[in-house]
């Protein structure tokens, strides 16, 4: 599949060395806090990516990308937002196991039903980062990574809620 067009004003795109977040900070380079590949700055425009990322060229591709889609995610609009909530709460109700990425699963793994039914903050940050996850995979031409663990008939439905949001075509960033 080829990757869509990339829509919007310039990005800065930079690398650090061994990234992690403690108390809400992104730092570097310390030896202290939960690492993590990227962050990302919304009104900053800005990603940054773990150094590391450079010599694993098919992991960067992923990350990025997923990164790419956190821009996408808050320019698809409210309606958009809230079709892509209903999907994933369908799978949740179905008990669909897995997920597309270590970001999602970790969120999905600490939703409780009151988060989903009450559109919590912890329930729209999953929803955010599934999307973003599922958008790697389904953007980045990756046949298979350890962490798509989600039900095939979740990932078709994933599949066609892009391409009917036309996210096949452009990305919003």
């Amino acid at each position: 599949m080829d990757s869509p067009c990339l829509d919007g004003k310039p990005l800065r795109i930079r690398f650090q060395p061994a990234l992690a977040v403690r108390g809400g900070e992104l730092i570097s380079n310390s030896g202290k806090g939960r690492a993590v590949h990227a962050a990302t700055y919304i009104r900053r425009r800005e990603i940054v990516l773990d150094e590391d990322l450079k010599s694993r060229p098919l992991e960067l591709t992923r990350i990025l990308v997923h990164e790419l889609c956190h821009f996408g995610w808050v320019r698809l609009g409210n309606p958009k937002r809230r079709s892509w909530e209903n999907l994933v709460a369908g799978e949740l109700r179905s008990q669909a196991r897995g997920e597309m990425g270590w970001s999602a699963e970790v969120r999905k793994q600490a939703l409780r039903r009151a988060d989903w039914t009450r559109r919590t903050r912890r329930w729209r940050e999953y929803a955010c980062e599934s999307f973003c996850d599922t958008g790697a995979w389904l953007l980045a031409g990756l046949r298979g990574h350890p962490e798509f663990t989600l039900a095939r008939a979740a990932r078709a439905a994933r599949r066609r809620w892009f391409r009917d949001a036309g996210l096949f075509e452009r990305l919003s960033v």
